[in-house]
């Protein structure tokens, strides 16, 4: 690892230098600006607050404050300042900006209400398309990017709109140090794709910054944006909902009050077809109340030789202004499936005793499904939304939340097994002399009409004030988690195939064949692995940003959760363990310093993470309730938004201590586990996103990680655990659009990925075993016009194959075109 150092340490050189100079030459150029500044308010004459203004075909600007006013610097000159956003009327106002002056604009009215500015779409030339820089979700108050002293990352829907990027999974490849590890398995409660974050394993769990669950690839036609928050997020979100690398928040589409439709089809090779709708409309002619409803109906086949997906997402939502104080808003997400399995393949001999140490060497044959699709599982998540909002005064808000994620699935799901052709034999192969590895085991695990709740009540009261001359912003919640699972688990073995044989009927491992042998095996508590429990975690936090001064921001806050395990049982109803309770403490603390302020800010943060592993058995074969699983992250960095916009960056460096983790006894005849277990995890990260010159963009990350056991068995110690991920990953996403007096709308886009070899075996006992590094190239050509849209993109454009998982080696997606056209009405 020592000889990594050098390149992150030249990288971090030069990030810096950069900085240095840009920060320069910005002190500079504001020598000649002055200040102009204004209110924002509604038609119905409330302050628009959290809105962003701005000067046409420029990127100077601001967001508006709570009372709707707004102050940021320009150069001296005459300008047109603007505000725009779907479906409303442009509202211009003319405004000469003179050095070293303040103007105050007349007030701005534009014809909206508060619940379509959340749908804002900023600046209508904004130059750098692909920001966000306020989120209501990542700290549970209102904050900009540069006030919040934890890292994370925004994926917007403009961005997912040029790349024709249709689900969360594909949509996170835009973030710095996240990977996708394992496909979404459709099983009720598995809660979607698997990522690496920060080396931890996490998942896509928030939607709206409360309980989100979604057991299969989650569609983004409902989607705004995509939060990724880095590091353990415990003090806000609960062990629940976050991992120790970070959580992954959907934020989603709001309707807003003057009608608005958009239809679109895409199809694509592997016999890709989507068909999508966004309709929003006010039913009544007071507009205080607007529904909107997004929708996507999606088939596909697969690059492989068998393999079908259908799927179907419906997103209704509706706003109700009850009064000036009062405001409700009810959404639901149902997603439907109906999936054959994609191959992953385990090792069930050890990659040592098989003699390979990485992907290459396996003789799977990329193109084989190895199974018939008839062998198919339904799924089906439905998520309920409603939150109350009450202005208690000019400076509360009380915000009360209800959300209720319901999975279900039913039907098989193959995998297979890697071994040696010595073990084969015992399973009836055939040798074949001088060639090894020629085999798999085939097994399956399916579910049996296995069901998921998760419900969640919130209430929050929000701040803002001042004491004396320190402003607060705060927020008080109370929290009720309950999660009740009746899951199922069930399989059953297939033979033994050969890996690679033309002449072989793979397609012969059909449904068929399946409910033959599950009808031969009836469910039993001996043969089923069931997951039946009712859990219910009791919270209260609390946080504060305090503004010291005008450049140094503190942050504290602290959560106390108490946790009630009912006991698991087996499907006949037979305890089989007993319930416990734990409470926990999570605490946080953060700092932020603006030498440039609104500019550039340095930060440094305290996040705390918690896991309730359950129970155990101990050396004594006891059954025993574990500690509490803790991480603890430091992290320090910069974040910066120069030239008011054109340049947004973070950039960080963070460490992560996780201690109290279950390890295995060596050589115990009972599995027993002793809880002693430390893991460190510490890394690198960079963002940038930019427009560097008019009409280019950039979204730029880079991320290193290094991850290791200090404190395990033997076998592992000093290893890299084999769920880390790839230590190094870089994203880049270039889009050009050419300039109006040309063809109005026309642009190209050109990005790719970037995953070093990624180790998902890594012991003394069983080797090292690697997925291979990989390099992938996206591209996409655009016409954007007022009523229509017309793209054409190309993922993995060099049709690479490659290899994600961990502990498992799951071929991935070739190269596929996709034609889209849309039109809006």
């Amino acid at each position: 690892m020592k000889q990594n150092q050098p390149v992150i340490l030249q990288i971090s050189t030069l990030f810096l230098i950069l900085i240095t100079h840009l920060s320069a030459g910005n002190i500079y150029a504001q020598q000649s600006f002055g200040t102009v500044n204004g209110k924002v308010v509604t038609a119905n004459k409330e302050a628009a607050e959290n809105t962003t203004i701005g000067l046409m075909h420029t990127t100077f600007g601001s967001a508006t404050n709570k009372n709707g006013a707004f102050s940021f610097k320009a150069p001296a000159g005459s300008y047109t300042l603007i505000i725009s956003y779907v479906g409303v009327q442009t509202v211009e106002m003319p405004v000469t900006v003179t050095a070293n002056q303040t103007i105050d604009v007349p007030l701005i009215t534009v014809n909206a209400s508060m619940a379509q500015l959340s749908e804002v779409n900023i600046i209508a030339s904004r130059a750098n398309r692909f920001t966000r820089r306020i989120s209501a979700d990542v700290g549970k108050i209102p904050l900009d990017n540069l006030e919040n002293s934890q890292s994370d990352a925004t994926i917007t829907n403009e961005l997912l709109t040029e790349q024709q990027v249709f689900t969360i999974d594909e949509a996170l490849r835009n973030a710095p140090g996240i990977q996708k590890m394992w496909d979404a398995t459709g099983r009720a409660g598995d809660g979607g794709g698997y990522f690496s974050l920060r080396g931890f394993v996490t998942q896509t769990l928030l939607r709206d910054g409360v309980a989100g669950l979604v057991t299969s690839t989650i569609d983004a036609v409902n989607v705004d944006k995509i939060e990724v928050i880095k590091g353990p997020s415990a003090t806000l979100f609960g062990s629940n909902l976050s991992s120790f690398g970070g959580a992954i928040n959907r934020v989603t589409k709001k309707p807003y009050d003057t009608l608005g439709i958009e239809i679109g089809q895409s199809v694509g090779n592997f016999d890709l077809s989507r068909t999508t709708l966004d309709l929003n409309t006010p039913p009544n002619k007071n507009k205080n109340v607007l529904f909107r409803l997004n929708s996507a109906y999606n088939t596909e086949g697969s690059f492989q030789n068998y393999g079908m997906t259908r799927s179907f997402a419906v997103a209704p939502n509706l706003s109700i202004k009850a009064s000036d104080r009062l405001s409700f808003l009810a959404h639901a997400e149902l997603f439907y499936g109906h999936n054959s399995a994609k191959p992953f393949f385990f090792f069930y001999s050890s990659p040592l005793d098989m003699g390979v140490t990485n992907a290459n060497q396996l003789k799977i044959n990329y193109s084989q499904a190895y199974s018939n699709d008839d062998i198919n599982q339904f799924s089906r998540s439905a998520n309920y939304f409603a939150r109350a909002t009450y202005k208690i005064s000019g400076q509360f808000t009380s915000q009360t939340l209800f959300t209720s994620s319901n999975s279900f699935s039913n039907g098989p799901n193959p995998y297979y097994y890697l071994v040696t052709d010595a073990v084969a034999e015992t399973f009836g192969a055939t040798p074949i002399p001088g060639s090894s590895n020629n085999y798999i085991l085939r097994y399956d695990q399916s579910t049996r009409n296995s069901k998921f709740n998760a419900t969640e009540i919130q209430e929050n009261i929000n701040g803002d004030f001042n004491i004396g001359s320190v402003r607060n912003r705060f927020v008080f919640g109370l929290d009720l988690q309950h999660e009740n699972s009746n899951q199922v688990y069930y399989g059953n073995f297939y033979g033994v195939a050969p890996i690679n044989d033309p002449g072989f009927d793979y397609g012969s491992f059909n449904r068929q064949k399946v409910n033959a042998t599950n009808a031969a095996n009836p469910l039993t508590a001996a043969n089923t692995y069931p997951y039946i429990y009712k859990k219910d975690t009791y919270s209260a936090y609390v946080s504060d940003v305090v503004n010291i001064t005008e450049q140094l921001i503190a942050s504290a806050g602290i959560r106390v959760d108490h946790y009630e395990n009912k006991g698991t049982y087996n499907i006949d109803h037979v305890q089989r363990s007993k319930p416990f309770s734990q409470t926990a403490f999570s605490p946080k603390f953060g700092l932020i310093y603006q030498p440039i302020k609104e500019t550039l800010s340095l930060f440094a943060n305290y996040q705390n993470g918690f896991v309730n592993p359950g129970i155990y058995t101990n050396a004594n074969n006891e059954p025993t309730v574990a500690k509490l699983q803790n991480a603890a992250q430091i992290e320090a960095g910069v974040k910066l938004a120069l030239f008011n916009g054109k340049l947004n960056g973070t950039i960080s460096y963070y460490r992560i201590n996780l201690t109290n983790s279950l390890r295995a006894v060596p050589n115990s005849p009972v599995y027993a586990s002793v809880q002693d277990g430390t893991q460190n995890s510490k890394g690198f990260e960079a963002e940038v996103i930019a427009n560097p010159i008019t009409g280019v963009n950039v979204v730029a990350g880079f991320a290193y990680n290094d991850s290791k056991y200090t404190n395990s068995e033997a076998d592992v110690i000093g290893r890299r655990p084999n769920t880390a991920g790839s230590p190094y990953l870089a994203n880049l996403y270039v889009s050009y659009r050419l300039p109006k007096n040309t063809i109005q709308g026309l642009g190209f886009g050109l990005g790719g990925n970037y995953a070093s070899e990624n180790k998902i075996m890594n012991s003394v006992r069983q080797g090292t075993f690697s997925l291979p590094s990989y390099t992938l190239f996206n591209g996409s050509v655009f016409l954007d016009r007022a009523k229509y849209r017309l793209g054409l993109s190309a993922n993995n454009l060099t049709d690479k194959h490659y290899y994600t998982g961990y502990t498992t080696v799951n071929p991935q997606k070739l190269r596929q075109f996709v034609l889209s056209v849309s039109y809006k009405l």
